[in-house]
């Protein structure tokens, strides 16, 4: 039987799962980058992009589908523009290196992009353009991935749910965060609500037969998530299609393998980052100056009936991170026995995490 819930601080989390991918092979360096990304998804309250993920992610490393020691050649193509083969690498560590090679770009030139083919899922969106915005740049990430919804009009499960995250450092004010999947939920928090035993609401996807059901697995699993906002979210979700995988040379419409149903063969998705200079219009300071005074004049409008607040895009996150720093990260009976079945497989001891909130971690 699963022992239940239990808290674990974000270092002891990360430095398990780091070494879970160390002995999958993967080098130290790149380990803990993967681990970051995951435990920093916790942290945010992305619980279905967190180290729930790791027995699919070790799965396909097993399998040889993930190669673990990529090589990540950067090519640049235009004074602003490079290419990146992630070598079916894992997502997380290609997708930092190209962001990194968009900074760099972009340093020089006030734009970097770059366009990433053979890649694998890469977690939170949101972890790139954090990246860019701790460089004070704007940061965007584009993705495409493994098909789960259909377009609008249609029934089949052709494109991806193809999230997107925008990243702007502000001042004195923490970076205004945006990232969003196309289809209402993410398939992940799907997922993750049928393996707790949860229904999700109506609406949100229909089965293999093209049935409305709130089995979040039956969606999962063959059928497909509704687009958000019908055909504008349908119509962002192409466009997500084209930037990740035509443009970049990658996978795109329907050739992508999912993630947890398809071994046959690498994932071959595809990315584009982008990172901006803030600076080129005026000095940093006077942006950041500006970013604030905007945040603040929108915080302080009056809430509609029934809300306390008007909350910046990523400012529920950043509440969260601050509070799972001090409590704890939380890790239900389910993901607990998973992690454990990883570290028995790899010979590791399985940390003693707390079974009450960990209220003055920090």
């Amino acid at each position: 039987m699963a022992s239940a819930m239990q808290y674990a601080t974000d270092s002891a989390l990360r430095d398990f799962s780091a070494t879970i991918f160390e002995r999958l092979g993967l080098p130290p360096t790149h380990a803990l980058i993967v681990a970051d990304c995951l435990v920093k998804a916790n942290l945010r309250g992305l619980d279905s992009h967190g180290v729930a993920r790791i027995p699919i992610y070790a799965k396909r490393l097993r399998l040889g589908l993930v190669n673990p020691r990529p090589t990540l050649t950067v090519n640049q193509v235009a004074p602003s523009a490079a290419s990146l083969d992630g070598e079916d690498g894992m997502g997380m560590v290609v997708g930092t290196k190209a962001m990194e090679a968009a900074i760099a770009l972009a340093r020089n030139t006030g734009v970097g992009l770059v366009g990433v083919h053979r890649s694998t899922h890469y977690g939170m969106a949101a972890y790139y353009v954090l990246q860019a915005a701790a460089a004070d740049h704007i940061g965007f990430a584009f993705t495409n991935s493994s098909p789960g919804m259909a377009p609008f009009g249609g029934t089949a499960p052709i494109l991806g749910v193809n999230p997107l995250a925008v990243g702007v450092p502000a001042g004195r004010r923490p970076a205004v965060v945006l990232d969003m999947a196309m289809s209402e939920i993410a398939r992940g928090k799907m997922r993750l609500a049928a393996m707790h035993g949860e229904p999700i609401a109506e609406g949100l996807g229909v089965d293999k037969q093209g049935r409305p059901t709130t089995d979040g697995m039956a969606v999962f699993g063959g059928g497909a998530v509704n687009p958000f906002g019908g055909p504008k979210g349908s119509a962002l979700a192409i466009w997500m299609e084209i930037m990740g995988g035509v443009l970049t040379g990658a996978a795109f419409a329907g050739e992508m393998k999912s993630l947890y149903e398809d071994f046959s063969g690498p994932q071959r998705i595809g990315h584009v980052f982008m990172a901006i200079r803030p600076d080129l219009f005026m000095p940093m300071a006077d942006f950041k100056q500006r970013m604030d005074t905007m945040i603040e004049r929108l915080k302080d409008s009056h809430p509609a009936d029934g809300r306390d607040e008007v909350l910046m895009p990523g400012e529920p996150e950043v509440r969260r991170e601050a509070e799972r720093v001090r409590t704890g990260i939380i890790l239900t009976a389910e993901v607990l026995a998973s992690l454990r079945t990883e570290a028995e497989a790899v010979a590791l001891a399985m940390p003693e995490f707390s079974p009450t909130p960990l209220s003055g971690c920090a």
